[in-house]
């Protein structure tokens, strides 16, 4: 337990954001995985707009400083090429 004030507090801070970063890292993980529940049922409308939300997830999670630009831009990456995969064969 931390003796001072500051430290305390600052330790508090941390909890909470530790808390906000890992519901955010959730929604990003639930998001890719109802994208790929929808590439993998055939359904290639619900599996367009899966992307879009899963993109959007992972957008907001970089801009917030969660995930690193360049992780967030190989997710993305990654979700396009299988859908783009999926829907030419």
């Amino acid at each position: 337990m931390p003796n001072i004030r500051s430290a305390a507090k600052r330790a508090r801070q941390a909890e909470t954001r530790e808390l906000r970063n890992k519901r955010i890292k959730s929604l990003v993980k639930t998001s890719i995985r109802s994208f790929e529940e929808a590439l993998q049922g055939g359904d290639e409308e619900e599996a367009k707009i899966m992307l879009n939300r899963a993109v959007r997830q992972i957008d907001k999670a970089a801009a917030r400083g969660i995930l690193h630009k360049n992780n967030a831009a190989r997710k993305k990456s990654s979700l396009s090429r299988r859908f783009n995969q999926s829907a030419a064969g």
